[in-house]
């Protein structure tokens, strides 16, 4: 079962603003990625559901996570399914995030008081992710669909609506300020955040530090 409620996920989400999204088939390396994150001041992450048995690193990171990085929320992300959608709730997720809008999926989610975050491309697929109980859509890929010009729009008519794009997303103050600027909740990232580079040279202390910093530039916006 999931250890932190609905509305404790939704106000980190708001109080820290941005979220790491990240998948390997090495569970140590996962321990060492969140656990860098978790120093940087990161108390919510995405482990995606990108590889063969996901699920079971999925399901030890989320033991290990309760001892050694017990304030971290971890949820699901990559989520196309109901039945993917209930294996993980099962297994500790705190939040499902998808690629796309499903209504089934939706119907899992909000029986479990899990929140749901549905990728959405149009101001049609946001009011129906809202309709459907979604605290918080997904816009995806953020770049892609229009970037913080897209979240500013459908801010203006549709002001209560909570976004949080990934896709297109950089730690960069640049970046960090066209996305905050625009209106969004909060932002993903992935690959932008935790390179290739980090992974391969074990560069932990230096995503700390990553971190630190974007998370410094995201408070400078906000205030």
């Amino acid at each position: 079962m999931a250890r932190f409620s609905k509305l404790e996920v939704i106000a980190q989400m708001k109080e820290t603003g941005m979220i790491p999204v990240f998948f390997h088939n090495d569970i140590d390396v996962c321990k060492n990625i969140v656990k860098a994150c978790y120093e940087g001041g990161v108390r919510v992450f995405e482990f995606t559901n990108r590889g063969d048995f996901a699920h079971e690193i999925f399901a030890e990171l989320v033991k290990w996570g309760a001892v050694e990085t017990p304030d971290m929320i971890l949820g699901i992300g990559s989520i196309v399914e109901a039945a993917t959608a209930a294996l993980y709730i099962q297994l500790g997720a705190n939040f499902v995030v998808a690629p796309l809008l499903h209504e089934e999926t939706a119907k899992v989610c909000n029986r479990r008081g899990i929140l749901w975050s549905p990728g959405c491309g149009s101001v049609s697929e946001v009011g129906k992710a809202l309709e459907l109980g979604s605290e918080v859509a997904k816009v995806f890929p953020g770049s892609q669909v229009g970037g913080p010009a897209f979240v500013k729009s459908v801010k203006a008519p549709m002001p209560w609506a909570l976004m949080m794009p990934t896709g297109g997303v950089t730690p960069t103050k640049e970046n960090l300020e066209g996305w905050f600027n625009a209106g969004v909740t909060c932002v993903g990232m992935g690959s932008q955040l935790i390179t290739k580079e980090i992974i391969k040279g074990a560069k932990y202390a230096e995503l700390t530090a990553q971190v630190k910093e974007a998370m410094a530039v995201i408070r400078d916006l906000r205030s």
